[in-house]
């Protein structure tokens, strides 16, 4: 029996998966909240194949994450009891975690932030109605109790940190506020001005991001899908530049959000809203409507004005999106979706179109993506 054949397809096979996996820089982390475990990829970033890598467990449901500045340590956040903050160690040649650190929560947070030093973890409390900061050992460890604590108000949904690492800014739900802190050497927030930047009303200030060149800032809205645009000041105040309405409201007959709690079951097809995400070169953003399951995709013109570009059916209730650091691929995760989605984006356009999927766990939400440098 000739087995020639055979054996040269099994080396050929060898060699590719070898290949990869000395190719493979850039990592994708899904975390899977029903799974309790975090999902880990291999991006290829010549095709946006994805090759899934295993599941590192979480120890309960976990959601947020973010990536240390040197991007060496993965955090997440726990919210089933007892809640908790978890951070691993990322290995640059496979991509896989290591537990470092496990620290008890004050709260449950649907969004955690790192400062662009490394030295706090913020986090925002939608329950608790509060915004937190801890201070990271020099080892990277979450340090108990926490340091400094903002009432925020109901429905806190995120908090992040500008370029200068000296403001925050925490996007309030219930409040359609986008609040405005200073961030001081030792952790402590104070309020800058009058203490926040309104949003439309009853449109729900959901998550933000600030353009790379940080002249603005744009949130949008959970309950209205809409995005307003604000600029930067020098003292980092928030002045308000545009409103932009959804994209997908009146294609899909959408009427407007409500906010959904735990004993949520109106079936009115609703407005639905959940990431926004900037390439790293500053030229297009996309944001979520898990209603309608669809990325809108915007232009970035002068002065931070926004030109729709379109909109694209992506996974079932798109929850997370990440662009990778290249600005050449979109990870999209879908909380009802059995796979994750990775989407080319177009340099010139800024289309997107699907290239690949990859099997994710149960109720798929936050996307972080790391990339290493061949050594």
């Amino acid at each position: 029996m000739n087995r020639t054949p055979a054996l040269r397809r099994a080396v050929l096979l060898c060699g590719m998966i070898f290949s990869s996996s000395l190719l493979a820089q850039t990592f994708v982390y899904i975390s899977a909240a029903d799974d309790g475990a975090i999902a880990r990829y291999a991006l290829n970033e010549q095709t946006g194949a994805l090759h899934r890598l295993g599941d590192t467990p979480a120890g309960g449901k976990v959601m947020p994450m973010a990536l240390s500045p040197d991007q060496r340590t993965l955090y997440a956040a726990v919210r089933s009891q007892p809640v908790r903050l978890v951070s691993w160690s990322i290995n640059s040649n496979t991509g896989a975690l290591t537990p470092a650190s496990e620290s008890a929560a004050a709260a449950s947070y649907p969004f955690i932030s790192l400062d662009r030093q490394g030295r706090f973890l913020l986090a925002a409390s939608y329950d608790g109605g509060v915004a937190h900061v801890y201070r990271l050992s020099k080892g990277g460890k979450v340090v108990t109790p926490l340091i400094a604590e903002v009432q925020t108000g109901h429905g806190a949904h995120s908090v992040i940190t500008d370029a200068t690492n000296r403001s925050v800014y925490v996007g309030v739900l219930g409040r359609d506020r986008v609040l405005q802190f200073s961030l001081h050497p030792d952790g402590q927030l104070t309020p800058i001005g009058k203490g926040f930047a309104a949003t439309p009303e009853k449109g729900g200030a959901r998550h933000s991001v600030i353009s790379p060149d940080n002249r603005f800032l744009y949130n949008i809205g959970e309950m209205s899908g809409g995005i307003t645009q604000f600029a930067r000041q020098p003292d980092g105040a928030l002045q308000q530049v545009a409103e932009y309405p959804s994209a997908v409201a009146q294609v899909y007959h959408l009427q407007p959000g409500v906010e959904r709690t735990a004993s949520y079951s109106d079936t009115t097809p609703r407005i639905w809203a959940a990431d926004i995400k900037i390439t790293p070169d500053g030229r297009f953003l996309y944001a979520t409507e898990r209603t309608s399951s669809t990325v809108t995709g915007y232009r970035i013109e002068a002065g931070g004005k926004l030109r729709l570009i379109n909109h694209w059916p992506v996974e079932k209730q798109p929850r997370g999106i990440a662009v990778s650091p290249d600005g050449r691929w979109l990870i999209v995760s879908g909380e009802k979706s059995a796979v994750t989605g990775s989407y080319a984006i177009d340099r010139e356009t800024g289309a997107l179109r699907r290239v690949a999927e990859a099997p994710v766990g149960r109720a798929a939400n936050w996307v972080t993506i790391v990339s290493f440098n061949p050594s």
